[in-house]
């Protein structure tokens, strides 16, 4: 099960991408041991989970792991890195890397959760890497067998950066967004906290 979350900054994509994937963990945990069919989770349904509720519904299965791609930058970025911290409590085990997501998500038998997907290609311009490796590094990870959801920022609809450093942060983002959500089994656009399934 692939899921893509995507939107602007602060939209809420971040808060219900986590409410959306630990409730896949109990639906999956169904799946596996033969239970009647279930019905893979909505934003809607994930509504209902949250807090303890939340951690309740993963209580028979692993946590899944948050793969954490911000690295420090300045003082503002660690206030919002804390911030995620905080939010995302005791319910994932988090894994920080911000660059080899491949092999992060590769060695890893649990459902993860990307966050998120813009900060990685950031990272990946600022230490010499090309569009195509990201575009590359994104197609195996989506032939990977496990739940995965990414949160990736909605940036392309401003008008066109006077920076080439922009445009091409811009152009990558999109591409790889469409990439993503071509190959996802779900795709949820966040704006004013609302997730509203696109696919």
């Amino acid at each position: 099960m692939k899921t893509l979350f995507i939107g602007g900054v602060k939209s809420g994509k971040s808060v219900n991408a986590q409410k959306y994937i630990l409730n896949l963990g109990s639906v999956t945990s169904a799946l596996q041991i033969g239970e009647a069919k279930a019905s893979l989770p909505s934003v809607e349904k994930c509504k209902l989970n949250f807090g303890s509720e939340a951690s309740a519904s993963q209580t028979n299965t692993e946590k899944p792991t948050y793969l954490a791609t911000t690295e420090f930058v300045d003082d503002g970025m660690k206030e919002r890195i804390e911030a995620h911290i905080e939010n995302r409590g005791d319910d994932f085990v988090t894994l920080e890397e911000p660059l080899k997501i491949y092999e992060a998500i590769k060695t890893n038998n649990n459902s993860v959760l990307v966050e998120c997907v813009s900060m990685w290609i950031n990272n990946m311009f600022y230490y010499g890497f090309t569009l195509e490796d990201m575009l590359q590094e994104i197609e195996k990870i989506l032939k990977l067998e496990q739940n995965i959801v990414f949160v990736l920022n909605d940036v392309g609809c401003g008008v066109i950066p006077d920076n080439k450093l922009a445009r091409d942060f811009i152009d990558a983002s999109g591409k790889i967004s469409q990439l993503i959500a071509s190959k996802c089994d779900e795709v949820y656009h966040t704006i004013a906290g609302i997730s509203t399934r696109i696919k």
